[in-house]
Order: structure tokens, then sequence, then C-alpha cells
């Protein structure tokens, strides 16, 4: 009988079942895989501060707003050089001149300008930090835009952060292929996920500086504190990773 390629025969004999193939049976070139994803947070005590501070001033003349803004602008920055504070560390990077107009229409009528400016201080010696914040708003700093608690030690923490990610995907990978008695093999990917860009300037004068933040770094004010007296608890900061590892799957 002429075999057609491909056509599987099965004849039934004597309770056995006897079957041939007419092309030789296809190996899967790509095993089956498992993807997981790992997560891992790395608690740290902060050891600086990112203060970003807003000084404004209005006026019916420009000139006159302008120069008292400069004038406290330079007062904020002196403050922040008696609680040593490197130059380097000073950031002044935004500034903004707003027209202010009366409610008459055609609205054309100029009755002021505002001035506004933004000063970004790195504070190394988190023990002086409220002393600092009172001293600059009493110098002149009209607005406290934001004060982010970081370590110094951020590319640390972060590979430990990853590391633990990486062995977090690893034993989810094993729990769940072992629950249908199979084993993983290799791994054939892995990706860190990444949340997005950071950028300060024009924050609080309605600019916006988060989109994700690329750092990972966040804020939980409710860690311990007990080095610390009065009002002021930098609590901890929370240094998290995240990572997807794709797996063979041994059968």
């Amino acid at each position: 009988m002429k075999q057609t390629p491909g056509l599987i025969l099965a004849v039934v004999c004597a309770g056995f079942l006897i079957s041939a193939v007419g092309t030789p049976a296809q190996v899967d070139p790509n095993p089956g895989v498992i993807t997981v994803s790992g997560e891992a947070v790395v608690k740290v005590v902060p050891d600086e501060v990112l203060i970003t501070l807003g000084v404004e001033n209005f006026h019916r003349e420009l000139s006159v707003a302008k120069r008292r803004n400069d004038l406290n602008v330079q007062e904020v920055i002196s403050i922040t050089k008696r609680y040593a504070v490197a130059a380097k560390d000073i950031q002044t990077d935004y500034i903004s001149i707003e027209p202010r107009y009366d409610d008459t229409y055609p609205y054309t009528n100029i009755t002021g300008h505002f001035v506004r400016r933004t000063v970004v201080v790195t504070l190394r010696d988190i023990d002086v930090f409220e002393d600092l914040l009172t001293a600059v708003t009493e110098a002149g700093a009209t607005n406290v835009h934001g004060i982010d608690f970081r370590t110094s030690e951020l590319r640390k923490y972060r590979d430990q952060a990853r590391a633990l990610a990486v062995q977090a995907a690893s034993e989810k990978a094993e729990a769940m292929a072992g629950e249908l008695s199979i084993s993983i093999g290799k791994p054939k990917s892995i990706h860190e996920d990444h949340v997005g860009w950071w950028s300060w300037y024009g924050y609080g004068w309605w600019g916006s500086r988060y989109a994700g933040m690329s750092q990972n770094v966040v804020q939980n004010a409710s860690g311990p504190s007990s080095d610390f007296d009065g009002a002021f608890a930098p609590g901890q900061i929370s240094i998290n990773a995240r990572v997807t590892v794709t797996f063979e799957l041994l059968q």
C-alpha cells in the first residue's frame, strides 16, 4: 500500500496499537518558558535632604519686583552657606516673570508683576535641617515646594535591591513550576523595569517635576526616628527594584 507522507497509520492487532509515521517527528526548537517578575525593597535611613524653595515678589514696577527678588534669593543663599552648604549644592535653576492685569476687559492694563525663582539646596547634614528651613523662610523664601530625603549611597542600595529582586524572581519561578512537577532551567532573558524620568525644573510654580522617578526612591516617614529629637523625623526611604525574568522549563 502506498504511504502518504505525514500520514499516521494505526493497526489494532491482538489488543496492541501499532503506529507508524510517514515522516520523522519534529522537535520543538523553542522549549516551554515561564516569565515572572521579582520585586524587592531596601529600607535606608537618609543622610541628605533635597530642599526646593521658592522666592516670590510682586510690585507694579517690574524692575522693583526683580530687584527685591534678587535680594531675597541672595539672602537665602547666604543663609545656606552659614550652615556649611557648599556652593555646588545650591542651584537657582528657574525664574519666571508674570504680569498681572486688572479685571476690566480687554485686560490690557498691567497692575504689577510677579517675579518667581526656585532655589534647590542639597543639605548633607540633616541634623541642622529644621534650623536651616526656619532661617531661609525668615530670610525671604516664600514657598517650600519640596523636601526629599535621600541617601548618598543610592547606587549601593539599588544594587542590593536589584539582586534581591532577581532572587525573588528565581524563587517565584521555581515555586510556580514546582506546582506542576517540572523544573526551571537557564534564564532566557532578564529585564529591569523602569518608571520614567525626573526633572526639577519649574517644580512648584505650576510646573511638573514628576513623571515617574528613575531613581526609584520613595520616602516613608513612618520609619524609626529615635536618633532625632523635636518635630523633625526623617524616617526611612524605600529603595525598590523590579525585574522581569524568563526561564526555560525542563520537562
